[in-house]
């Protein structure tokens, strides 16, 4: 079982391997996020209940809180990978790293647009300095670092190492965005999909919220394959199985 284990690690590793691999996966990746988004979408905003304390508005949430999710998830990842990628030096982790970063950032992005929508009619103001909100701004402003200190330096290999350093210190603040309503009276209600017991929310309500959950991460997956794709052709663009992929298209 380990010896599988490494062996595919191995093999995800090797930039030519990760290309073939990737390039026919990612399609059915897409199929599934479009599958799983259309139908969240359907359930969520058309055979949902209305919700009687905050009536049409709360419908938001289907695209507020996986982005929110997402955002912090892919962070994470990112973290991770960036750290594979500095200590064995792997070019694909380091790929997968650079390909997360606009990703996360437009989910973060994405977040916080709808839910200032979304506070509007509930809190009756746009933005609010709580922690929650305060905190997942700062992970924008991570992400955008990321991104910049990367396009500061030319040289790949130095960009890759100072932007996971940048990735790992960041980490710090996930646990913050994620428990800020615990440790500080914010404006967010506390968890309610999450909760050990029993999720507080009706199970129509509940499953095309989880559907475009996941539908949002089989996009991820596939959109940060294809952008690592296209990261490791542009740096291996000098090497032998790079001309070969050009020689045969």
């Amino acid at each position: 079982m380990f010896k599988t284990i490494k062996n595919w690690f191995h093999l995800m590793g090797s930039p030519r391997s990760f290309d073939r691999i990737a390039g026919k996966i990612i399609p059915w990746l897409i199929a599934i996020f479009t599958l799983l988004t259309l139908t969240g979408l359907y359930l969520g905003l058309v055979v949902a209940p209305t919700d009687y304390q905050q009536g049409e508005s709360y419908r938001i949430i289907y695209i507020h809180v996986p982005t929110a999710w997402m955002s912090m998830l892919i962070y994470v990842l990112m973290a991770i990978a960036a750290t594979v990628g500095l200590i064995w030096r792997i070019k694909v982790a380091d790929a997968i790293a650079s390909a997360s970063a606009p990703i996360g950032a437009a989910f973060t992005f994405i977040a916080l647009v709808t839910g200032s929508l979304w506070g509007k009619p509930m809190w009756g103001t746009w933005w609010v300095w709580d922690a929650r909100l305060t905190s997942e701004l700062i992970l924008l402003f991570l992400y955008f670092g990321y991104m910049a200190l990367q396009a500061a330096i030319d040289e790949p290999r130095t960009a890759a190492r100072a932007s996971a350093l940048l990735a790992i210190v960041g980490v710090v603040n996930i646990p913050i965005i994620h428990y800020s309503v615990e440790w500080w009276n914010t404006l967010h209600q506390g968890a309610t999909v999450t909760k050990i017991d029993k999720p507080s929310i009706d199970i129509s309500m509940l499953v095309p919220l989880l559907l475009m959950t996941f539908g949002f991460k089989f996009y991820y997956a596939g959109a940060v394959l294809a952008r690592a794709r296209g990261l490791l052709l542009e740096r291996e663009q000098n090497t032998n199985w790079v001309k070969e992929i050009i020689a045969n298209d």
